[in-house]
């Protein structure tokens, strides 16, 4: 399998993100949503990251419109909005699909991964979670209802963290 770290995407604000500069960092990749009952998971994404960002891992918000159109916004209403409600400091790239015949390469490798039933391909919905490690192979799945600091996601990253 391919390292996510290989993939290339623009940031939010349409400037090339370099995914191998994550390489050697734990990465949970998630895609957002503005507008979604579930994204009050802002909060939780963002208190991840400032609690593991200095042994080496980051939160990646990936925002997508394919769930409802529950993220509308351009780029700078999507940054806005993470900035003054949620206070986002993670990276957050360009708008795109997840699903699909315009599925982007980033998740043609993610969806390959099963979710701890077993099941891989589609994104549910808003706020699918990929924990990838240092290498950029993917080390977990965690579907949408799943809170960034439940007990499954933080012990995933602690045990994913360099020692």
């Amino acid at each position: 399998m391919s390292s996510v770290y290989e993939h290339t995407i623009n940031d939010l604000a349409g400037k090339p993100l370099d995914l191998a500069g994550l390489s050697g960092k734990v990465t949970l990749v998630v895609n957002v949503a503005s507008k979604c009952g579930l994204t009050p998971q802002y909060t939780g994404l963002e208190r991840l990251h400032e609690q593991y960002a200095g042994q080496g891992f980051t939160v990646l918000g990936v925002p997508c419109n394919q769930f409802g159109g529950q993220e509308p916004g351009t780029s700078e209403e999507i940054a806005e909005f993470c900035a003054v409600n949620y206070g986002v400091t993670f990276p957050l790239t360009e708008k795109i699909e997840v699903n699909g015949p315009e599925r982007h390469p980033l998740y043609q490798t993610l969806t390959a991964t099963p979710d701890a039933d077993g099941d891989a391909g589609d994104i549910q919905w808003n706020f699918e979670k990929f924990l990838v490690g240092a290498d950029g192979q993917v080390i977990a799945r965690f579907r949408p209802g799943t809170q960034p600091d439940s007990e499954e996601i933080t012990s995933a990253v602690k045990a994913a963290l360099p020692s």
